[in-house]
């Protein structure tokens, strides 16, 4: 056929082909959209890695980049930990668990329930985690969980008393890491152990001057029962939702470049260096259920507007798959399982920090002190919240019971609702 074609345009003319003009026309515009759909993609991972026999924790792994992360290691043979707050019973996570080891021919993946809005429910997992002898294996800990408030949306707060933001994006992993860094330390010398934190370039907008201003505990006079849901405790200078999220990411910038100091500072029994690496991990913005929540403003409206407007993001966001390529990378990449650790990867390559402030070790130790005062409080905040609901519900019970036996006692006794029962002994003696 392109033959036939040829031909006629050299013997008839161009004009001979049917639609050339038309073609022609169309051709440069797909090429652009070609060209604009492939640098909006993003660099994919050209690091390959035999991820046989490691486990791997991961948090936020049931969608979004997450899951594109837990699907590409599970291919590779990972054992996979989800950390997931549905219930293990509840019946997504069953049918999620099974199609990903359908897909990926890998039975190694299981799910532990931990709910990163609750301090309570990460110490639970964590410390049950720790206490083992001899210590569990752990070869990677991989952070995607992530949440963002809205713009024009009211800032929630946990049960607790933490702003959500602030909790999951950031306090949520400062615990985590905080207990689970014994097991972390205590890997083998020849193992290399990877924790990659998910941040973005927000962070750039984000500020600590709260930390320095004022402390939790100076604030502690001004909470009460009353107040468990307000954002108090560690208000930003700019309090809005979108510097609540940038601030939120600015801090776990700053905590995991103080985690992997903190790493590199411990001296192991057996005079190895540390084998614990440090990546922060910036996939780009994707088509996740995160960034659809933001671009819709959490409404209705924004959503149909979303919809209509699908192809234009189709086009500018990355998928998924791809926004894990960066995860990948620091995952599977050779050159460091050697070197101090604390990289910052965007497009499979390394970047360089662009707040000097987050690898000021003055800032650093502040943002630390505060965060383990602020989960004491919290965690007294929770621990009050969950004793109080107990007495509630065993005061509930006790009730139950006892409207239970005063019913049983007016059976026994002959009498239904109060009323006499017809053959009751007075009865008789009235005829």
């Amino acid at each position: 056929m392109p033959i036939g074609i040829a031909s006629s345009a050299i013997f008839d003319g161009l004009d001979s082909i049917p639609f050339l003009w038309p073609i022609l026309k169309t051709v440069p515009w797909l090429a652009i959209l070609y060209l604009i759909k492939a640098y909006a993609s993003g660099a994919s991972n050209p690091s390959e890695r035999n991820m046989h026999g490691k486990v791997v924790v991961v948090t936020g792994g049931t969608s979004g980049v997450g899951e594109a992360v837990v699907r590409n290691l599970a291919s590779r043979g990972a054992q996979i930990v989800l950390l997931t707050q549905h219930a293990l019973s509840d019946p997504f996570i069953v049918e999620y668990i099974g199609d990903i080891r359908n897909d990926t021919n890998n039975q190694l993946i299981t799910a532990e329930q931990v709910d990163l809005a609750s301090l309570h429910s990460i110490r639970t997992f964590a410390t049950k985690w720790i206490d083992n002898a001899p210590p569990r294996r752990l070869d990677m800990i991989v952070l995607c969980a992530n949440t963002i408030t809205p713009s024009g949306k009211k800032i929630q707060s946990t049960s607790e008393g933490v702003e959500l933001n602030w909790q999951v994006n950031y306090l949520a992993n400062f615990h985590l890491l905080s207990i689970l860094s014994p097991a972390l330390r205590a890997q083998p010398p020849d193992r290399d152990v990877r924790v990659l934190f998910g941040n973005c370039s927000s962070y750039m907008g984000g500020d600590l001057l709260h930390i320095s201003q004022k402390t939790p505990s100076e604030k502690k006079a001004k909470l009460s029962s009353k107040t468990k849901g307000s954002a108090e405790t560690h208000e930003p200078t700019r309090f809005s939702p979108g510097n609540a999220y940038a601030t939120s990411k600015l801090a776990l910038l700053t905590f995991a470049l103080a985690f992997q100091k903190h790493l590199s500072a411990f001296k192991r029994a057996d005079n190895f260096p540390m084998n614990t690496k440090v990546f922060l991990v910036d996939p780009g913005l994707c088509r996740t259920p995160g960034t659809r929540r933001w671009l819709t403003w959490g409404s209705l409206t924004g959503l149909l507007i979303y919809l209509v407007s699908y192809p234009l993001w189709w086009l500018v966001l990355k998928s998924p798959e791809m926004g894990s390529q960066s995860f990948l990378f620091a995952a599977m990449e050779e050159r460091y399982s050697r070197g101090s650790g604390g990289w910052i990867i965007k497009e499979c390559m390394e970047r360089k920090l662009l707040r000097e402030d987050a690898g000021d070790e003055g800032t650093q130790k502040a943002l630390w002190e505060y965060s383990e005062k602020m989960i004491e409080e919290a965690e007294k905040r929770g621990a009050l919240e969950r004793a109080k609901a107990k007495k509630e519900e065993q005061d509930r019970k006790e009730e139950a019971e006892a409207v239970k036996e005063m019913k049983g006692y007016k059976e026994r006794v002959g009498k239904k609702d109060g009323q006499k029962k017809e053959a009751s002994r007075r009865s008789k003696k009235a005829n």
